[in-house]
């Protein structure tokens, strides 16, 4: 079934509840890898319920699935990939909630018919008592099968331009053997990331790691960089995806610290290939 465009720029969804305590904040922050030294006390603030603190790209897991905007989009979701991931904090995201979730589509365009579709989705997050706006995410889908269906071919969210000097600043940070196994339990059961079969019919020789999860990865290592461990500095998180990580490598953040705004990107130590580009993290 092919994109119908004017159908797809209606969908959406509003006042959709969801709700997370302590176990999922801690299990999100083993899942992008925090606590693999456990006398690291630093660290101790994500993953123990004393004064727990949640990590700011936690909001790109809550409430997953529970929307069916991309329902009746038409695309072929074996062939899809995640674009870009933008985060806007309005407040520091809480240990434990329960939000109503508003998204909608914002755009769909048209790269041509061998070149794939690109979709646009809003989501915010407001909390459930008080009604105020915790997060709005803005998220965009690479439909690699999709193109073809008639819609606009301009118009997408243009990237964050990175400096061209040299970076300021670099993180390792690795990654598990099984950490896809892990992070699925934060929402995302896509078995393209756990499922050898799953992940040749995509056209990869082994399962890939979450974007999402190399996303909060790369904010795991502004974390404990350019914001030394204090996480509610970030008010803002966007990136462009570029290429898939393997479980089991190492991700090296390069950062670029410009006052207010921390420009990275993000490199496979073992490949040396870039797997996510045109990173901005703002700092309130």
């Amino acid at each position: 079934m092919a994109i119908n465009y004017e159908e797809l720029m209606q969908a959406k969804s509003t006042g959709v509840e969801a709700s997370w305590g302590d176990r999922e904040t801690m299990l999100y922050a083993l899942g992008i890898g925090f606590m693999r030294d456990p006398m690291d006390t630093r660290e101790l603030q994500f993953a123990y319920e004393n004064d727990l603190k949640a990590v700011p790209t936690m909001a790109t897991v809550i409430g997953w699935g529970a929307s069916s905007t991309m329902a009746r989009s038409g695309i072929n979701y074996l062939m899809v990939v995640h674009g870009e991931q933008r985060l806007t904090l309005h407040k520091p995201l809480p240990s434990a909630a329960t939000v109503l979730i508003d998204e909608r589509v914002i755009g769909a365009f048209d790269k041509g018919k061998d070149k794939g579709a690109v979709i646009v989705i809003e989501k915010v997050l407001r909390d459930k008592k008080s009604n105020d706006k915790l997060c709005t995410l803005v998220g965009t889908t690479f439909a690699r099968g999709d193109g073809g269906f008639g819609g606009p071919k301009d118009g997408a969210p243009a990237p964050h331009t990175l400096p061209t000097r040299a970076p300021d600043l670099s993180h390792e940070c690795d990654t598990r053997p099984d950490q896809a196994f892990i992070y699925a339990l934060s929402g995302d059961r896509n078995p393209l990331h756990r499922d050898p079969n799953v992940a040749k019919m995509a056209g990869f020789p082994r399962p890939i790691l979450h974007g999402l999860c190399t996303y909060g990865t790369a904010c795991r290592a502004v974390i404990s960089s350019v914001c030394k461990y204090d996480a509610q500095k970030i008010t803002g998180f966007d990136v462009r995806f570029s290429s898939p990580v393997f479980p089991g490598e190492t991700i090296v953040t390069e950062m670029w610290v410009d006052g207010s705004v921390v420009s990275f990107r993000s490199k496979v130590k073992e490949r040396d290939v870039v797997v996510l580009n045109n990173g901005k993290c703002t700092l309130g």
